[in-house]
């Protein structure tokens, strides 16, 4: 087992495969491990949001290309939300109404609820826009996917404020290396992960010169897969696990599990949910893990990199574009990022928002109430903000 000075397992926000090739070599040999699958817990999920990336390719199509018609809707809504005068944070299905393109935009929201958990919607010509139109509409047609929008940050320029929209983008070079609070404001790869809305939408706005693919996996995929191989792991994953806040104190964590299971009741289908950034259990650059919160179990670390190398088998790689916007379900899938080189004339920037859709919302877990409540309770209008170009957001926000 390695670990380091203090006692703490070795595991990095960087998953090493030959590492974790050791530690499952190890722990088999020397360890007595779980046989069945905690009480509850199905053998097998089943359903349009179980698939794998080479499977998927055959039977879905999730691109919606925007048609001629459907941009000369955006268009008036654009030229409505800004003759009524209204700041942003009231954009609004009402007040920036898309007629026809409502019903496509449902049938979306539906898809990525209920449905295979993502979607694309592509050719939206950002080039022909002000950055200010650009979020306008980006925020506008959204609505209609899902309509509440959760904060990213709580100050905006040193004050208390719901930031809505949030920048990701290679900042790395143009500040300290102890203010990266993630890989998200940086070029390097981003392991799979989830974010903390309900929806997450991301609108390319630039590409890198290379890399930067983008990558989604089905969480319910990889549960089936752990479920059949190793169900010691899926009892880890479904036990409290201590997750770092980075307070300033360096002693606040909270204790919940990665992955919950929720049984089909009379209104609401059978749910597997997996929920964490590996950052809050790992620490990341010069935002170490805390060293006063309990450390990861070898089992844990395990576990951590069993979901990530079993995602990346069978994830999908999504051919990302200016002027496309991705829908998805945060609930279902796991994300991930390649790591990417800029250029002078070729800059990856990504706006992303939060969303929730009351009409397909999924139940939560008691254990991630507080998690979610910190994106969507008390948002208002007056505190809201859309920032128009990248910053750095605070340290202990979750992403």
């Amino acid at each position: 087992m390695t670990v380091s000075a203090k006692g703490h397992i070795r595991i990095e926000y960087m998953p090493d495969y030959d590492q974790y090739l050791a530690r499952v070599k190890r722990r088999k040999e020397t360890e007595k491990l779980e046989q069945h699958l905690p009480k509850g817990f199905p053998p097998r999920l089943s359903g349009d949001l179980v698939w794998g990336g080479k499977d998927l390719v055959d039977h879905y199509n999730w691109n919606y290309y925007l048609t001629a018609a459907d941009l000369g809707e955006i268009e008036q809504a654009l030229q409505h939300f800004k003759a009524l005068g209204k700041p942003m944070g009231e954009l609004t299905p009402e007040t920036f109404p898309l007629p026809k393109l409502n019903a496509v935009l449902r049938e979306i929201s539906n898809e990525v609820h209920n449905g295979h958990g993502f979607k694309i919607v592509r050719g939206l010509p950002v080039d022909s826009y002000t950055r200010e139109d650009t979020v306008i509409i980006y925020a506008g047609l959204s609505s209609h996917v899902a309509p509440i929008r959760g904060r990213q940050d709580n100050k905006w320029q040193g004050k208390p404020a719901d930031v809505l929209v949030a920048h990701v983008k290679d900042l790395s070079r143009s500040c300290r290396s102890e203010d990266i609070p993630g890989p998200v404001v940086t070029a390097e790869k981003q392991v799979f992960h989830t974010d903390s809305g309900d929806v997450i939408a991301l609108l390319c706005l630039g590409e890198s010169e290379s890399g930067g693919e983008s990558y989604l996996a089905s969480t319910c995929h990889v549960y089936n897969t752990l479920a059949e191989t190793r169900p010691d792991l899926i009892k880890t994953l479904s036990e409290p696990w201590p997750f770092d806040d980075f307070a300033p104190t360096g002693d606040q964590y909270k204790l919940r599990p990665l992955l919950y299971y929720q049984p089909a009741t009379d209104s609401e289908p059978e749910r597997l949910i997996i929920q964490y950034s590996r950052r809050n259990l790992t620490g990341y650059w010069d935002c170490k893990r805390s060293a006063n919160i309990p450390p990861l179990s070898d089992a844990q670390a395990e576990a951590l990199d069993a979901i990530h190398f079993t995602a990346e088998k069978h994830a999908i790689s999504l051919d990302f574009h200016k002027g496309d916007i991705q829908f998805v379900n945060n609930l279902s899938i796991l994300h991930a990022r390649g790591a990417f080189t800029d250029s002078i004339k070729k800059q990856r920037h990504l706006l992303r928002l939060w969303l929730r859709d009351p009409e397909h919302e999924w139940t939560k877990p008691k254990d991630l109430q507080e998690r979610f409540d910190r994106v969507y309770a008390g948002v208002t209008v007056d505190n809201s903000v859309f920032p128009l170009e990248a910053t750095i957001r605070s340290r202990n926000v979750a992403t």
